[in-house]
């Protein structure tokens, strides 16, 4: 784990007695921009589902993964992640503009912590473009209108929701959101999505109480999916092989990593 310090206080919106999810991230996998409440919430949950800092390593690796193949060998060079967190080694416009220098990213959130770190995501390639709005995965409609001032919705873009849908805790809200942001995109545009899940085969059986633990301590409440719900996100699209898998798992290497109770999935809109 890496040695933690206190953020700077920059907005009143960020309050700093109630533990949040893009801080507590921050310290499963190693970060420092944390405050003691986030530590002190994020070793509690830990303590119930020891494996979560697995999931969040394999979350950030499931990124790098989808990233390299999306820019790589399908030529994507526009990426609009929403949710991002907080910024640390190897962010989807690092990725993205090592491959293709090129490549237009676009971060979505609605953190001001994560704001105080906006800099740090601004710094892309020349030949590029990164921008980060402000912005909530229940209003898909504000996402796309200022997104469009950087990315072009006649083109291809992989929209990445990597951990972020289960902050929707309506399940057809979730749909909603989903549907929308990918009516909106051209054909040939991708959908990358994690999601953490209760089902036992993956694990997933103490994802329960460690969640409903998270929803009185923490904030932004969260919920866990089955694969069938995850699944029906996908509604309309073409995964990607493997299709839906636990997230360490999505085109890793044979045996490098045992399964999460998080899934993931890559898809292309026909």
């Amino acid at each position: 784990m890496g040695e933690s310090h206190t953020p700077p206080r920059v907005s009143t919106r960020l309050d700093t007695s109630v533990a949040h999810n893009a801080r507590v991230w921050n310290h499963w996998i190693g970060g420092k921009d944390t405050y003691e409440v986030d530590r002190q919430v994020g070793d509690q949950v830990a303590s119930i589902i020891p494996v979560i800092r697995d999931i969040a390593r394999a979350d950030r690796e499931f990124l790098g993964r989808a990233v390299t193949y999306l820019a790589g060998e399908r030529g994507v060079r526009q990426f609009l992640d929403i949710g991002t967190g907080l910024p640390t080694a190897d962010n989807t416009h690092e990725i993205a503009q090592r491959i293709a220098p090129d490549s237009r990213i676009v971060y979505v959130d609605n953190d001001p912590i994560v704001l105080t770190h906006a800099r740090t995501l601004l710094a892309g390639t020349r030949d590029g473009a990164t921008d980060y709005i402000e912005a909530d995965v229940h209003d898909p409609d504000a996402i796309l209108e200022r997104a469009a001032g950087t990315l072009d919705f006649d083109r291809p873009v992989a929209v990445m929701m990597l951990g972020i849908l289960n902050f929707v805790l309506d399940t057809e809200k979730a749909r909603g959101t989903v549907r929308r942001i990918m009516d909106t995109v051209p054909s040939g545009s991708f959908l990358a999505l994690t999601h953490p899940t209760y089902d036992a085969e993956v694990g997933g059986e103490d994802q329960i109480p460690a969640m409903e633990f998270w929803n009185e301590s923490a904030t932004p409440p969260i919920t866990a999916r089955s694969a069938e719900d995850i699944a029906a996100f996908l509604e309309g699209l073409n995964p990607v092989e493997p299709g839906l898998v636990s997230c360490s798992q999505w085109r890793a290497q044979a045996g490098s990593a045992r399964g999460v109770p998080q899934y993931g999935a890559v898809a292309v809109k026909p």
